[in-house]
């Protein structure tokens, strides 16, 4: 490509002295060949600058704009976008396992049995009917409880429990809230002469039936009577109720 480009220049350069030499000889010829050589001049200048314009190295034709290929590489057009921070989604998620948390910590409100641990006992006399005790039990936790049955009751170092009267069943076992009270109405002696004589005691012992109504079940309690209290094997004692008035019927 080198060798053809000097011998095109060369050429062209030639065109152009011979165009030159045409014109001095005109100007020793006189007026007729003046005129011959300006009609050629023309004519030669023109082959002399074509040939000097096709010498010429063509332009060097711009490169075309490479375009990126999306392959997950950093050019700007073609990176992937940021992810979407989840922060926010993790507080919600946070706040609503705390809010679960919570739930979890609150305490059990799960009814229970009564017995001595959550409840208050108190004994105590009446006036009427005659020869009867008032026990009082009262729910001193923070879970509802059940008074299940009747009390189980000993005077002092009684082997046997003192009788339950059957006929105080209520229709429904008594279920006390925080706060509220059953009661138990206690016949100390039976009709006279129709057993023992009655024997005086000091102390009581309240055992708390369980559900199952077989034997007693958490802690029993144990009070202090009222003076010149006296019992024998033909008293009883109630079932508990919700109203003092029918734990005294009996």
């Amino acid at each position: 490509m080198r060798s053809n480009r000097i011998r095109t220049t060369t050429f062209a350069a030639t065109a152009l002295l011979a165009a030159h030499s045409l014109t001095a000889c005109g100007s020793e010829n006189g007026t007729s060949e003046s005129t011959k050589a300006g009609s050629a001049a023309p004519a030669a200048h023109q082959a002399a600058h074509q040939a000097v314009k096709e010498s010429r190295p063509p332009a060097a034709t711009a490169a075309p704009e490479e375009k990126t290929t999306n392959t997950g590489g950093t050019s700007k057009d073609t990176a992937a976008p940021p992810a979407r921070s989840d922060a926010k989604n993790t507080t919600g998620a946070t706040k609503r396992t705390g809010s679960g948390s919570g739930s979890a910590n609150k305490p059990d409100r799960t009814p229970v049995t009564c017995d001595g641990g959550n409840t208050r006992t108190a004994v105590t006399t009446v006036s009427r009917p005659l020869n009867h005790l008032l026990l009082t039990l009262t729910n001193t936790g923070d879970r509802t409880c059940y008074a299940y049955y009747a009390p189980g009751l000993r005077f002092d170092d009684a082997q046997a429990a003192f009788p339950v009267l059957d006929d105080s069943k209520p229709q429904a076992v008594v279920t006390l809230d925080p706060g509220q009270s059953a009661y138990a109405g206690i016949g100390l002696t039976g009709e006279p002469g129709a057993g023992p004589s009655p024997r005086e005691a000091t102390r009581l012992q309240v055992h708390f039936s369980a559900r199952s109504g077989e034997g007693s079940t958490g802690t029993p309690v144990s009070l202090t009577l009222p003076s010149d209290t006296y019992w024998d094997d033909n008293g009883f004692v109630t079932y508990w109720q919700t109203e003092m008035a029918d734990a005294l019927t009996y």
